[in-house]
């Protein structure tokens, strides 16, 4: 690579360029989020939400100016040195802040931090890339390991500069959460393109040409609103098209569009791929870091073992001092745990012998920081996430696999609990009792057992899956009745197959007619299966269906004989009486009944003039037992290899109670179809069906999932089958509530922040 004349000049010039673009497109930006907010002030919404926004909003337009003020000050004060030593007037400098960690700070201060930090943590998600190779290149200029902690190029510096000056503006934290999402997407595309630009002007003088400039895709500030839901003019002149409407036109939302395409395979990949980032990360610092339990034995020095038994007893006793003294957990303020779990931490750093440990302390407090700052967690469990630190940091110091490994019990433990509690809004749905207690129970448990390690976890998962589909089954107001109605929906289902595939071994030999056949395999299997559900195998309802099936097949065989015509026409009236009957019980409509009688009278007309053998006597005797008997000769269900041809029309089993998904959806991939299979009950999903768009949680999954049964808050059952599962995943009209399970998120959330600052792990 050549050397430019004046590395350093260069470097100047650049950061220079990057500071005047950020302050020239600062205006914009601003105008993009007082657009968006009235945008989102004319939508439709719940009373409550809708005067929320009429409350709040209209504050902005009146401080906006000052907000902007106040960010390009800060940034035109970085022209010189191209560091911010202070977030705003008044406040420590960074650098500062990180020795005052012992203080107690006012929970306004917490809640700016925790804002900062997610808001830096989205613009590193969408900026990653870009923000990487621009730091190698300024490294390689200015001749340096790492970048100054307070160097402006950083993604939570601009955070912190947005915030700070949101602060000195006036606005609040309420008006923040309420357009954050807005703010985050303005604030992504913001330090995207103008970490792009800087690249390009960099590998335009041959700095690291080595490193690809990846291709920007500019999106327009419209398809920033897809979240909100409404259509509305343009934000910006010379826009093409307006806000996106959801659910149509352009869907800026990388990993939700990857999760679509990729399915489970993806997110494993993706988990993966964030662990081992982590690990690159922190072994840069600390090069004996993440050696797995395989490769070396650890042992935890006895002083941590006791600091940490310590820090788990008195997080314990401050929470059960909240409910003794009637403040229910879920009122223990979310500030309040992150202060006694970071106090706790400065001390567990003082216990620890190594920097390894030290490091492996800051990690999990880093997760546990994202986990108890995740809004859709109800905040009557979050006092139990919280609680779980330290079982954890007990694991992952005796554990080194817990950073490597994706399948680590206590993390998918976490996992598994999150995705039960964790719906589109916390706000607008209660947590039941019963699971609420069963996570404190799962909580407790491993907190009783801290010397098991990964043993504890893996046995409290198991149980947690078995409470879950207990829980639904039995326990659930709003699931349980679908549960059950989706449960005899599979037993009819299994049974219609097994009929199926034993009709067709008994009539694989005799002459019948083609069209009997069909009716035999498509319809009155499914009759008989209804028939021994609602009534039991050997009723006098079911004998009765057995008996009209051996009638319609001696009635439909050739009959060469005046007198076996005059007896098939004698038995017809009865016989279609039955089948009527039997249709009926099974849910046929009458319109498709006459059509099936039709058909079987076309069939019985074509037996008089057939030149084919007649059935035997014998034959016909053999078949009405075996027919009496068909129940012991069924396959079994467990090795039933189900075609789906096989599988019958689901829309009879509609009913009040039940919807039944029979159309609707894109052709899946077999990708999509293996995800299909892997979703897990519990789980929540925002499902786009019958002109309505609700959430709706996993409740039931049915033998070798082909059947799985989503349920609303109020009680609303859907049931796919699984095709049609995968087809409604691959057009976007189902969509998880989480594009990511709960600790790869904190991974990242922690991964952004040792990047700001690599000298946390050491310290």
């Amino acid at each position: 690579m050549p050397t430019p004349a004046n590395p350093t000049a260069l470097a100047q010039q650049a950061r220079r360029a990057y500071l005047e673009s950020l302050i020239a497109g600062l205006p914009g930006l601003v105008q993009a989020v007082d657009q968006g907010s009235r945008v989102l002030l004319s939508q439709v919404a719940e009373p409550s939400v809708v005067m929320r926004r009429r409350e709040l909003i209209p504050d902005f337009p009146k401080s906006a100016p000052l907000w902007l003020q106040g960010m390009s000050v800060m940034l035109g004060g970085a022209r010189r040195s191209g560091l911010v030593s202070a977030t705003h007037p008044g406040e420590l400098p960074l650098s500062a802040s990180r020795q005052a960690k012992l203080s107690l700070v006012d929970d306004d201060t917490i809640e700016h931090e925790i804002i900062t930090s997610k808001l830096a943590l989205a613009m590193m998600d969408r900026a990653s890339w870009e923000f990487s190779d621009l730091r190698s290149r300024m490294n390689v200029l200015e001749r340096r390991e790492e970048m100054d902690t307070n160097d402006v190029i950083r993604p939570h510096v601009i955070a912190r500069i947005a915030t700070a000056s949101w602060r000195s503006a006036g606005l609040g934290l309420d008006l923040w959460r309420l357009l954050q999402r807005l703010i985050h997407e303005e604030f992504t595309l913001f330090a995207e393109e103008a970490y792009h630009e800087t690249n390009r002007f960099l590998l335009e003088r041959h700095v690291l040409p080595d490193i690809d400039l990846r291709p920007f895709i500019r999106r327009s500030r419209n398809s920033a609103m897809t979240g909100f839901g409404a259509a509305a003019p343009a934000a910006t002149g010379g826009g093409s098209g307006g806000f996106v409407a959801s659910g149509g036109g352009e869907v800026n939302e990388e990993t939700r569009m990857m999760t679509r395409a990729g399915g489970l395979s993806h997110a494993a990949g993706h988990a993966e791929q964030v662990l081992g980032r982590l690990n690159r990360l922190v072994a840069r610092q600390l090069p004996g870091f993440g050696v797995t339990q395989q490769d070396r034995p650890v042992m935890t020095a006895p002083r941590l073992k006791t600091a940490i038994n310590d820090a788990q007893q008195a997080v314990a006793r401050r929470m059960a001092t909240a409910e003794h003294a009637a403040t229910i957990a879920g009122h223990v303020s979310t500030p309040a745990l992150l202060e006694e779990l970071n106090q706790r931490k400065q001390a567990l750093k003082q216990a620890a012998t190594t920097p390894v440990e030290r490091a492996t302390i800051e990690i999990v407090a880093l997760l546990f920081q994202s986990i108890l700052t995740e809004e859709r967690i109800p905040p009557a469990v979050r006092v139990w996430f919280a609680r779980l630190q330290m079982p954890v940091l007990r694991v992952a110091v005796s554990e080194p696999d817990f950073f490597a490994t994706i399948d680590h019990p206590a993390r998918r433990l976490i996992d598994r609990m999150g995705s039960c509690v964790m719906g589109f809004d916390a706000n607008s749905r209660a947590v039941g009792d019963v699971i609420e207690k069963e996570i404190k129970r799962v909580v407790q448990v491993v907190e009783a057992y801290p010397d098991t390690g990964r043993r504890v976890f893996q046995t409290v998962l198991v149980e947690f899956e078995k409470f879950l589909e207990h829980y639904f089954k039995n326990e659930n107001e709003a699931s349980r009745k679908g549960v059950s109605l989706a449960q005899q929906v599979e037993q009819r289902e299994t049974l219609a197959i097994q009929y199926t595939i034993e009709l067709r071994k008994m009539l694989n030999e005799m002459p019948v007619q083609e069209g009997v056949r069909e009716f035999l395999f498509h319809v009155w299997a499914d009759v008989l299966a209804m028939a021994a559900v609602k009534h039991g195998n050997q009723s006098d309802a079911t004998r009765d269906m057995k008996r009209a099936a051996a009638d319609l097949i001696w009635s439909a065989s050739a009959k060469v004989s005046r007198e076996e015509r005059a007896e098939v026409i004698r038995r017809l009236p009865p016989l279609l009486k039955t089948l009527r009957d039997g249709m009926d019980n099974a849910g046929v409509p009458v319109g498709k009944q006459d059509e099936h009688i039709q058909q079987l009278n076309n069939s019985l007309a074509a037996a008089f003039t057939a030149k084919t053998a007649a059935i035997p006597h014998e034959r016909l005797e053999e078949l009405m037992a075996r027919l009496d008997t068909l129940e012991e000769l069924l396959p079994e269900a467990d090795d039933l290899e189900i075609d789906e041809a096989m599988v019958h029309d689901l829309s009879g089993h509609e009913s009040s109670e039940l919807e039944v998904v029979a159309e609707g959806g894109s052709m899946p991939t077999p990708a999509m179809v293996a995800w299909a299979r892997e979703l897990q009950v519990g789980s929540w999903y925002m499902l786009d069906y019958r002109n309505r768009n609700e959430p709706m949680q996993l409740a039931w999954q049915g033998m070798r999932r082909q059947l799985t049964l989503f349920v609303s808050p109020q009680g609303r059952g859907v049931l796919f089958q699984q095709n049609r599962l995968a087809a409604f995943l691959q057009a976007g009209l189902l969509v998880p509530a989480q594009d990511e399970s709960l600790t790869v998120k904190a991974t990242r959330s922690a991964l952004a922040k040792i990047d700001g600052d690599p000298s946390r792990l050491l310290n």
